[in-house]
């Protein structure tokens, strides 16, 4: 075997504590940079004399912070490119800073009648939040379940484990980085976790074809993973690259609206890549091991032991 990746479990771990422990104290002490999908915000429609272009408005957005601000064009005579109707929603502004913007925007980009001026609330309240966090903790019982019935539990609770380790390693990130999080991130971490879990039973179900001749060779269960993963490993890298390269192409020629959703994809493609080689099997592995070592000592003890 060129490189022995399960006897090497314990670096794989700390690699991800060093992460993962630092970004759950930075959730706790910085917290996140929400955005207003989730805090609410302020709604500026507005209909110009002439046309205008998304780039010319956010342009004005940028002198003031405002990059991520969701930007509109509407109207009968809208096209992709121009529109006299704009819609603009941003954080919530103070008065000043709401004039200001306008008075910018009536300078370097034309007069305008304002139809509408208002603050919203959040669209993603706490109790969606709940109801999303419910959902994930339902999806990864029935991961389990299924896992189980088609392998064996210990696959399905190292896969679970393998996508709570990505989603701790994209939030760690985020609350490092201070990136925004709106609904498009949370479009990601479902993105990402869907990816993980299949690139993580890809690699299990060849352990498990693996392990029907493992007894019988009499070889170890550090050797069966390790030869398992380097048969997956092509397919795995593979995929991996290939999701990147596009996730990459959106996040330095797309829209600004669209960068911190690739980078959350980009940070989750990563880890989810990582944890289904370094991650998942080596916890399946270790958990096997453990059953093995006690089915071995139920053995060998003596009646009055047990």
């Amino acid at each position: 075997m060129p490189f022995d990746i399960m006897r090497r479990s314990k670096i794989w771990f700390a690699i991800s504590l060093l992460v993962i422990i630092p970004g759950i104290i930075s959730m706790f002490v910085n917290g996140f940079n929400f955005g207003i999908d989730f805090t609410g915000g302020t709604i500026m429609d507005m209909r110009f004399e002439k046309q205008v272009t998304l780039v010319e408005i956010r342009d004005v957005l940028k002198e003031y912070g405002l990059d991520n601000a969701t930007i509109q064009l509407s109207g009968e005579a809208s096209n992709v490119e121009s529109s006299e109707n704009v819609m603009i929603r941003t954080v919530d502004l103070e008065e000043n800073d709401r004039k200001a913007i306008m008075a910018s925007l009536k300078e370097k980009v034309g007069n305008y009648t304002v139809l509408r001026e208002e603050k919203v609330g959040a669209t993603i309240g706490g109790e969606l939040i709940m109801d999303a966090l419910m959902a994930t903790v339902i999806s990864w019982v029935l991961i389990i379940f299924y896992v189980s019935y088609r392998f064996e539990w210990r696959f399905g609770v190292s896969a679970v484990l393998a996508l709570v380790h990505d989603i701790l390693v994209v939030l760690s990130i985020f609350s490092f980085t201070q990136k925004q999080v709106d609904s498009s991130f949370v479009a990601a971490i479902l993105t990402v976790v869907g990816y993980s879990i299949n690139d993580t039973i890809v690699i299990f179900d060849r352990i498990r074809e693996n392990l029907k001749l493992h007894f019988r060779r009499g070889g170890d269960l550090y050797a069966l993973a390790n030869r398992s993963i380097f048969q997956t490993l092509t397919r795995s890298l593979y995929t991996v690259f290939t999701c990147l390269f596009t996730t990459f192409a959106l996040y330095w020629f797309g829209g600004d609206t669209t960068k911190d959703f690739a980078f959350a994809l980009i940070c989750g493609f990563f880890s989810g890549c990582y944890s289904s080689i370094f991650i998942a099997s080596p916890l399946w592995v270790i958990m096997r091991n453990i059953a093995e070592k006690d089915k071995a000592a139920r053995k060998t003890a003596t009646p009055a032991e047990v």
